[in-house]
C-alpha cells in the first residue's frame, strides 16, 4: 500500500476513533443518568430492583471502555504502532461480541422484565404512604404528568394499606383529575373526598410508562447501533493500517 493510501487510512481511522470516543461518552452518560436520576420512572424501578442498577453499571463500564479504546485507537493510528492497532482490533471484537450477546439476552428476557416491573409498581402502590421522597414522589410525578392512576387502573389503589385501613374516602392526590370537582389539588400523599365517586383519572399508567420506556430504549438502541457500526469500520481500518505498516527487520538487531 502506498504512502498516500496509508495517510488516508490513518485519517479515517482517527475520525472513526473520535466518533467511537463520542459514542462511548454518550453511553456512559446514559448509564450515569439511569444511576442518578430521581425524577422519572427509572427511580421507581431502581429503588426496588437491582437489575436496573446492574444495567446502569454495565452501561457506564462499556461507555468508559469505549472511550478508552477510542483514545488508544487514535494514538495507534497517528504513530502507526502495530501492537497497539492489533490490541485495538481485538478489544473492539470482544466489545462487539459482548454487545450482541447483551442485546440477545435482553430481547429474550422482555417478558420476565415486564412481569418484574409490574410487581414492583403494584408493591409500591400497596405500601404507599406519601412519605418516601424517592420512589413514591417519583410515582406521584408520573401520575400527574401522564394523567393516569394506578398501574392497570385506579382500582389498584384499593389494595393500598392506608386506604384499606381507613374509614374515609381516600385516594392518591396525584391521581386527581383537575377537570372534575372535588377538594383542593395536592401533589403528593393521600387526599380525602366526601363521596365514593372519586375525582381521579380512569386510565392506568401501564401503557404510558411502557411507551416512555420504549422511546428511551430506542435512544439507547440507536446509540448502540451507531457504536457497533463505528466498531466494524474501525476494525476494518485498523487491520488495513496494521498490514500496511512496515515491519522492522529484527534480524539486524545485534544478539547478545
Amino acid at each position: 500500500m502506498g504512502k498516500g493510501c496509508i495517510t488516508v487510512t490513518k485519517y479515517f481511522l482517527f475520525l472513526f476513533n473520535l466518533l467511537f470516543f463520542i459514542f462511548g461518552a454518550l453511553i456512559m452518560g446514559f448509564g450515569l443518568w439511569v444511576l442518578f436520576d430521581n425524577q422519572s420512572f427509572i427511580a421507581v424501578l431502581q429503588e426496588s430492583s437491582d437489575t436496573v442498577k446492574v444495567a446502569s453499571y454495565i452501561l457506564i463500564g462499556v461507555g468508559s471502555l469505549s472511550m478508552a479504546m477510542g483514545f488508544f485507537g487514535c494514538i495507534g493510528a497517528i504513530y502507526e504502532i502495530r501492537c497497539l492497532l492489533g490490541l485495538y482490533f481485538t478489544c473492539l471484537l470482544l466489545i462487539l461480541i459482548a454487545q450482541v450477546t447483551a442485546g440477545v439476552l435482553i430481547y429474550f428476557q422482555r417478558e420476565p422484565l415486564k412481569y418484574e416491573m409490574s410487581n414492583i409498581i403494584k408493591g409500591m402502590i400497596i405500601n404507599y404512604t406519601g412519605q418516601n421522597r424517592t420512589t413514591e414522589h417519583t410515582w406521584d410525578f408520573i401520575q400527574r404528568t401522564m394523567k393516569c392512576c394506578g398501574w392497570t387502573g385506579p382500582g389498584n389503589w384499593s389494595e393500598n394499606l392506608s386506604i384499606k385501613n381507613s374509614s374515609k374516602n381516600l385516594y392518591p392526590c396525584s391521581c386527581r383529575n383537575e377537570s372534575l370537582s372535588g377538594t383542593d389539588i395536592q401533589e403528593v400523599g393521600l387526599c380525602e373526598h366526601m363521596s365514593t365517586d372519586l375525582p381521579v383519572y380512569e386510565s392506568g399508567c401501564m401503557t404510558s410508562v411502557e411507551k416512555w420506556l420504549l422511546d428511551n430504549c430506542g435512544v439507547i438502541l440507536g446509540m448502540c447501533v451507531g457504536v457497533a457500526v463505528v466498531e466494524l469500520l474501525g476494525m476494518i481500518l485498523s487491520m488495513c493500517l496494521c498490514k500496511s505498516v512496515v515491519q522492522e527487520d529484527y534480524t539486524k538487531v545485534p544478539k547478545y
